[in-house]
């Protein structure tokens, strides 16, 4: 859940017809020599003597503070409110509503670049962590944390959430305050080539979610998924989440068909100047046709609706694909150069495409819940889910390989992508590891549990 960007030009005068919309992702394409990656990548922090969750205002104010030392600066949504959220030229600090820290890197050409920002922001960390006794873990549902015990950060958007999201799905506040992910975004150049990912990437996105599963304990207990945060993510709102059934009905879709999609999910709020108006009982489109409390729909408003949309890959200004739990550093990297080698080469789009037009809606929507439950084990139809995962990590593999992005030591981009290969070499997803010696049910101490998900280990 990034911050929009400023507005800029016109955007708040009324939406005059529907082709604005799709103008928004029009805007955003660019040739391929442009092309980049954008790592966004959240993480729990907890004390790390006692497991108690990182609180607002003791702690996040306390690591903002820190981050400011370092040249970050401070964003609130009035005037005189509550900081939530630090940025860095176009790098960004944003809290989600259980206050994860999630760090929206910048627009960046290759891995090794990416690389070496995650670990600058880690080292960022590290002085103020040491103080508070703070240790940050990366795993997809808060091992440790009941929900009593979480906080609610000040943001206007998480207010009207908390009350909204619960009336349609009963996950909602498990979504918000206890689960974290490692998402990744990525440019189009034209109508054609945006829509052709984010197809290809809708449909492998159960896959990659049993791929890359890592979030099997929840307040202090192993479960009997691979991936809690999966499971939460099958009883959200069905409007504004899941598959986006109408992409999978068309032959060749469009920007208007998504345009036409988020039309129809309910809105959170819009602002004017520092005025938060919340109409959780309008969708967009009746929002554009009948306005609100005598105002009209706006292109800024549009854009921060888009925001508030959570499809397995959401259109923006870039394709950002949110399938995946949180890792480790190590397999941060891996997610982020799985997704690069798919997107970024023609000849592994294609294959990878190949793969995805085998897989019906129905289909994958039967095998989701085992594959959010058994990862790898899980079957998509008659297929086992590893024998897929494989051969797609060997497209990414390839993919990165002709990108030929070489460090300093000489080593290209599939270096990223090895640990998590090595994994799906055995059949097996980062939550295997993590439960390695131990059984469904078993209630683990603190100090294992940190240890068993630190995000550095």
């Amino acid at each position: 859940m990034s911050i929009i960007a400023p507005v800029q030009g016109d955007e708040h005068r009324p939406i005059r017809d529907l082709d604005e919309l799709s103008e928004v992702f029009r805007a955003a394409e660019k040739p391929r020599e442009q092309f980049r990656i954008g790592a966004e990548a959240e993480k729990f922090a907890v004390v790390e003597r006692t497991g108690v969750p990182l609180d607002y205002e003791h702690g996040v104010t306390r690591v903002f503070g820190a981050l400011a030392a370092s040249g970050w600066l401070p964003e609130r949504e009035s005037h005189d409110g509550p900081v939530i959220a630090m940025r860095r030229g176009s790098a960004s600090v944003t809290l989600e509503p259980g206050a994860q820290l999630e760090l929206s890197g910048s627009a960046l050409v290759e891995l090794h670049a990416v690389a070496r920002e995650l670990d600058a922001h880690y080292a960022e960390l590290a002085p103020v962590s040491a103080e508070l006794g703070l240790v940050w873990l990366s795993v997809g549902f808060h091992p440790l944390a009941r929900q009593a015990e979480l906080p609610w950060v000040p943001k206007a958007r998480y207010g009207v959430m908390k009350e909204y999201l619960p009336t349609r799905g009963h996950a909602a506040h498990d979504m918000m305050r206890r689960t974290a992910t490692v998402q990744a975004n990525f440019d189009f150049s034209s109508e054609e080539d945006a829509i052709r990912k984010l197809v290809v990437s809708l449909r492998l996105s159960p896959l990659l979610h049993a791929l890359t599963a890592n979030a099997p304990f929840a307040e202090r207990r192993v479960s009997s998924f691979k991936s809690l945060r999966g499971d939460v993510w099958l009883h959200m709102d069905p409007a504004r989440s899941g598959l986006i059934p109408p992409f999978w009905r068309k032959e060749r879709a469009s920007y208007r068909d998504y345009v036409e999609w988020a039309l129809e999910a309910g809105m959170f709020l819009f602002k004017r100047e520092e005025r938060v108006y919340k109409n959780t009982g309008q969708t967009f489109r009746a929002f554009l046709a009948d306005g609100f409390e005598g105002e009209r729909a706006t292109v800024e408003d549009w854009r921060v609706h888009l925001n508030t949309l959570f499809p397995e890959v959401r259109l923006k200004s870039t394709l950002e694909l949110r399938a995946c739990d949180a890792q480790s550093r190590e397999l941060t990297l891996a997610v982020l150069a799985l997704f690069t080698g798919l997107l970024y080469d023609e000849r592994a789009l294609a294959d990878a495409e190949l793969i995805a037009r085998g897989f019906e809606l129905e289909t994958l929507e039967a095998a989701r819940p085992a594959l959010v439950r058994d990862g790898l084990a899980a079957r998509i139809g008659s297929e086992p889910a590893a024998a897929l995962a494989e051969r797609l990590v060997d497209i990414a593999l390839g993919g990165l390989e002709r990108r030929a992005f070489a460090d300093d030591a000489g080593r290209d981009e599939r270096r990223y992508l090895e640990p998590l290969a090595e994994l799906v070499l055995h059949g097996k997803c980062p939550a295997d590891a993590l439960l390695a010696g131990l059984s469904p049910g078993e209630i683990l101490g603190v100090p294992e549990l940190i240890a068993r998900t630190r995000l550095l280990r």
